[in-house]
């Protein structure tokens, strides 16, 4: 009898062929047998098009949630806040503020999620006629989280009740202090939890152990919108709202929730789809000051859609965290001056383009230590990255980018004056980032740390990066092995370029929004001639792509130029080649037209290849 490892494998069929692709991945159909009747399913019970059906499918909907999955709404989705522990203890004690006019502090996070959660809970606190403040912290001087000297000052500026927002779980000895200084404490929050959890008058976070209702994959900002629906619920029995103080339209403030859910990379399924789907309905209306002023200053064309919360607007909103005043984000979100809600979002737009080049430049640095790392052999599970000099708020963003480059988790480390080594990790599907980081934490390897599966931060002396390069490449080396050999990319369909058209673009778009949890549709253009390739801008490659029909489809890969699949591209011009990518709809001085964003290729093999 052979051992088990010794048991072959038998891998599913490779789409079109591809068992290694110009990023050497392996394609796979992403329907199998049983989602592939579903798909037909679906066609014939609901009239749906093929590829759609495929796309719906593919991700999980059963035939008779069609109609709730191509129109997720807040009513169907939302369960009772209730269902969260410890919230209607958080509703009472939010009630009882109203009711008293006290004092309010709320403490945010200093990203995009934490800002839309502060400015979503400080508008619907204003619109109670109280007066809340605001304190976001520096990423440099103050770090994550609250902190004791914060708290303090919060305290001796009248705040009876401290409201932390995307931050808080861990916080033990700043909360505590909030409770010696006579300050109530509400944290609402999603981060994984310790062991330990603080003291204080509720903790509204899925992640507690204690926590039934299955909403963890809610963003912040997400679990402050129904910590306001509850609040609305114990005001309404309370008899505050009437005509003077009519209650608050919380679903005209989505475009809150849906950025700081994009922006978080919190994963679109059930109620985030929903929160995303109507928030960018209430952004497309136009008719809030900021969120105006920031998509105008980004200059987008046409309706905003999910990604260009995660890749315009969240971006800007992080600027001023990163490398600016911390608190510009709530700022703009809370403005109603057309002028002023103007001049700060160019300042954000601003410290944006500030922020790519000092990202740039650390970028180029760490690649060329990451390189020298893993050498030709392509040795090592993880990444460690670090140099002086690197500014702190940009580290995440190095990680994430090398992370896509080399397919395997990134640390990116700033080494402070002091000794002192500030940074960001980031992670592959399958590695869970955040346990490794709170294992090195107790096991004394680092000062302090924490995240998630796919991202976490770290803080440790310079002395030890060396132990804790050698730390975490022990502990996540096994399923780093694993995640990198089951790497493949997932086909929705097939077409030819004839069929690509701004229709058909609307049509998969039904499926939407897409982001993590529900990832784009991937279509494949088999046997495609590269008619047209060029390097455009700083690191992209554009194509142009014929079928044997003679139809033509524009696309381009970003980020690849002078990687695997940008030299493979261009070194094939005038060849067939299979495309892999994602079809968007690129709007030009009023024009519209699809655009094939790429993402793999491959060299095909001889003989006629099959659309599906």
């Amino acid at each position: 009898m052979r051992a088990a490892t010794a048991i072959p494998i038998k891998l599913p069929p490779a789409f079109l062929g591809v068992t290694r692709s110009g990023t050497n991945r392996r394609w796979r159909d992403r329907l199998d047998a049983r989602a592939s009747a579903l798909a037909l399913a679906m066609v014939q019970r609901h009239q749906l098009p093929e590829m759609l059906a495929r796309v719906l499918a593919g991700r999980g909907v059963e035939v008779d949630g069609v109609a709730s999955f191509l129109d997720p709404t807040i009513r169907s989705l939302m369960p009772d806040p209730a269902t969260i522990t410890q919230m209607d203890v958080a509703a009472r004690r939010l009630a009882d503020a109203v009711k008293r006019n006290e004092k309010v502090a709320i403490f945010g996070d200093y990203d995009v999620d934490g800002a839309t959660s502060s400015a979503l809970l400080a508008w619907h606190l204003r619109h109670c006629s109280l007066d809340p403040l605001i304190h976001i912290p520096d990423r440099i001087f103050e770090g994550y989280g609250p902190n004791v000297e914060a708290v303090r000052s919060l305290a001796d500026r009248g705040a009876t009740l401290l409201i932390t927002v995307d931050c808080g779980t861990t916080s033990l000895e700043p909360l505590a202090e909030a409770k010696r200084r006579g300050m109530d404490v509400v944290v609402i929050d999603h981060h994984q939890c310790n062991e330990e959890l603080p003291v204080v008058d509720a903790l509204v976070n899925p992640n507690r152990p204690d926590d039934m209702s299955g909403l963890g994959h809610l963003a912040a900002v997400g679990l402050v919108f129904m910590t306001l629906v509850a609040l609305n619920r114990e005001l309404r029995v309370r008899g505050f709202w009437t005509l003077e103080m009519p209650e608050p339209d919380l679903l005209g403030m989505l475009h809150h929730v849906a950025l700081g859910t994009v922006a978080d990379v919190a994963p679109l399924i059930g109620l985030n789809r929903a929160f995303v789907a109507k928030g960018l309905i209430a952004l497309r209306r136009r008719d809030h000051v900021g969120h105006t002023a920031l998509m105008d200053v980004a200059r987008l064309n046409g309706p905003p859609e999910a990604w260009h919360l995660g890749f315009a607007l969240g971006p800007r909103i992080n600027a001023g965290g990163r490398i600016g005043r911390a608190d510009l984000g709530v700022r703009l979100l809370l403005e109603g001056d057309i002028s002023e809600a103007a001049r700060i979002a160019a300042e954000l737009d601003r410290l944006n383009t500030e922020r790519r080049a000092i990202e740039q430049a650390a970028e180029a640095q760490a690649e060329a230590e990451a390189l020298a790392a893993i050498g030709l052999e392509d040795k090592g599970a993880v990444i460690v990255t670090a140099s002086e000099g690197w500014h702190p708020g940009i580290v995440g963003l190095v990680a994430s980018r090398l992370k896509e480059k080399f397919s395997r988790p990134v640390f990116a480390i700033a080494l402070e004056p002091g000794g002192i080594g500030t940074g960001s990790g980031r992670s592959i599907a399958g590695v869970d980032l955040g346990k490794a980081v709170r294992q090195a934490v107790a096991d004394g390897v680092l000062i302090k740390g924490g995240g998630h599966a796919m991202a976490a931060g770290v803080t440790l002396k310079k002395e030890r990066l060396a132990e804790f390069r050698a730390y975490i490449e022990a502990a996540l080396h096994d399923a780093v092995t694993d995640a990198r050999h089951a790497d493949e990319l997932l086909i929705d369909g097939a077409v030819s370029a004839r069929a690509v058209t701004t229709e058909f673009a609307a049509t998969l778009n039904r499926a939407g929004p897409f982001g993590s949890g529900n990832p784009e549709p991937v279509i494949a253009l088999p046997s495609h001639q590269i008619v047209f390739a060029e390097p455009v801008g700083q690191a992209h490659v554009r194509v142009r792509l014929k079928s044997t029909d003679d139809a033509i489809v524009n696309g381009i890969s970003f980020r690849s130029l002078n990687q695997p699949l940008g030299n493979m591209l261009l070194a094939q011009r005038g060849q067939p080649v299979h495309i892999a990518g994602s079809l968007a709809i690129d709007r030009w001085q009023g024009a519209e037209r699809v655009q094939l964003r790429i993402i793999d290729a491959a060299v095909p093999d001889p003989g006629p290849a099959v659309i599906r």
